[in-house]
């Protein structure tokens, strides 16, 4: 059933909120942020032991305030009253925990979710249309419906008024009522924790309902396209009243070719959003690769810290005010939700400071320096899509880690396994594709990066890397195999976990290749 058109309606509110974003002194809002976060946690524990009453700006914050991780919260403040937080580090109690599952990487993070979050994140999601608005005047997204594939939106009961789950489940749950004639899928698909079941349900759904905008991680969407292709016969595109699709959460370059093929008869424009479970923090306001426009006025105040300076005693804190672009930062989260100066684990580099715009270049732990090579998440992705494009290969997925070396004299190297679209099915090819795959990722980083060429000098130290290609659909198998198989895991890009990595190489090893 086709909603009442509230296009009209939101074009008023997308109107006023763009030009107050435009007119909006950044560093100003983020000073501001502050102060009232301050404020608002100034008689909570966590405000108390730092003196927040005597907190006037962001240099007495900064020297306050240290930076913490996860699991200093966690031991600090977190876990003994847990699952209840009342006036831990933010005020009143906390109702919800989002489950960071993220990759396949590491356990699950709790991470306080409060109302204050909810509705921050709500405006955040209403600035992506704000932006589609502002490039598409003429379009109608509220004239159908808005189909978001994430994970199982069930929450558990921890306690009286307190919940945990996905985070798209805590959307689900505090979904206004205005929004529910807009938005898929129903609550009865949405709580399937069955991966399987829920993309092909949505699937046979969604040929029958007039979807506007799809949301979700490129992996999974992907396969949503694909499921509904499929199911048409190949007729017609996927969604045809498609405008906007909204991606996030891993890389959309290693897709972009095979969207561009199910898009091709729509109009559709692609917008990606930069969401963790700690906060919304950037969406795109321009096109593809031209950064995402930080949100300076919802909820949170951002610092980054050099990458190479975070192990230091007193590492730099940037904030707004006196950020640089081209720098590789470590992004630090202050939130209403009652994390200070946390580091997220993320890693950016601005592209512009007014607005401050900024590109997703991985993670702390999307850094393979096994060996002292210190390569970059952007480096590593960056070199096997440029290989990919020059061999004229479509890769849809990748992971890398290191081998160590097994004996003396033995050397370590790099192993990369790589699902491509259309990789050779004869053995003899795809193991010479494979040769000439890794020769170019080798030449890439070497001309990209120092250390790593220090390292592969005369093949001394390191040894040129090893490429596995494999068919589409292993990394989904492996993902089903661990039980992380869902619309908010990720195939991780860079595994410094040994045992996960010989988990992965096993899989790829106990599976044919060459099938299709």
């Amino acid at each position: 059933m086709r909603p009442l058109n509230g296009t009209p309606l939101f074009r008023l509110y997308a109107e006023r909120r763009r030009r107050h974003l435009e007119q909006l002194d950044p560093a100003a809002a983020q000073a501001r942020e502050l102060r009232q976060l301050i404020a608002q946690a100034r008689t909570t524990r966590f405000g108390r032991d730092h003196h927040f009453e005597k907190i006037d700006n962001v240099i007495d914050y900064q020297r306050r305030v240290p930076l913490r991780r996860y699991e200093d919260f966690l031991a600090e403040y977190w876990r003994l009253p847990f699952p209840v937080l009342t006036d831990v580090t933010w005020p009143g109690r906390i109702p919800f925990f989002a489950l960071s599952s993220g990759t396949t990487t590491g356990a699950t993070k709790t991470i306080p979710v409060s109302r204050a979050m909810v509705r921050a994140n709500r405006r955040a999601a209403l600035d992506v249309l704000v932006w589609h608005l502002a490039n598409r005047p003429q379009g109608q997204p509220l004239a159908g419906k808005t189909l978001i594939l994430g994970g199982s939106t069930a929450l558990t009961r921890l306690a009286p008024g307190v919940y945990s789950g996905d985070l798209s489940g805590i959307a689900a749950k505090t979904i206004p009522f205005w929004a529910r004639p807009y938005t898929l899928p129903s609550t009865e698909l949405a709580l399937l924790a069955d991966w399987d079941e829920k993309l092909e349900r949505i699937a046979w759904t969604a040929i029958h309902e007039p979807i506007r905008v799809l949301s979700g991680t490129p992996s999974w969407l992907i396969l949503l396209f694909e499921r509904i292709s499929a199911l048409k016969g190949g007729k017609g595109p996927a969604f045809p009243e498609l405008e906007l699709l909204i991606h996030g959460g891993v890389a959309f370059s290693p897709y972009a070719d095979r969207f561009a093929d199910y898009l091709r008869a729509t109009a559709t424009e692609t917008r990606e959003v930069y969401a963790a479970s700690e906060g919304f923090i950037a969406v795109a306001d321009r096109g593809p690769g031209e950064g995402l426009r930080l949100l300076p006025d919802n909820g949170i105040f951002f610092e980054f810290v050099p990458v190479e300076e975070l192990s230091s005693p007193r590492p730099t804190r940037h904030w707004l005010g006196n950020l640089e672009t081209g720098i590789h930062y470590a992004v630090v989260l202050s939130s209403n939700a009652g994390i200070w100066s946390a580091v997220i684990g993320d890693t950016v580099r601005f592209v512009d400071r007014h607005p401050p715009r900024l590109l997703v270049t991985g993670r702390l732990s999307y850094m393979m320096s096994a060996f002292g090579e210190h390569l970059t998440g952007e480096e590593i992705e960056g070199a096997v899509l440029e290989a990919a494009q020059k061999l004229d290969m479509q890769v849809t997925d990748f992971s890398m880690g290191a081998e160590f070396p097994s004996g003396p004299g033995a050397k370590g190297r790099h192993i990369y396994i790589i699902e491509c679209g259309r990789p050779p099915s004869p053995a003899e090819a795809r193991e010479a594709l494979a040769e000439r795959f890794a020769a170019q990722i080798d030449e890439t980083l070497m001309e990209r990066n120092a250390d790593y060429r220090e390292h592969r000098r005369g093949d001394v130290q390191l040894q040129a890397p090893q490429i596995f290609l494999v068919d589409p659909g292993t990394f989904a198998h492996w993902l089903r195999g661990r039980g992380r198989l869902g619309g908010q895991n990720k195939v991780p890009r860079v595994i410094n976990d040994q045992a996960l990595l010989a988990d992965l190489q096993r899989h790829i090893l106990a599976v044919p290749q060459g099938r299709f």
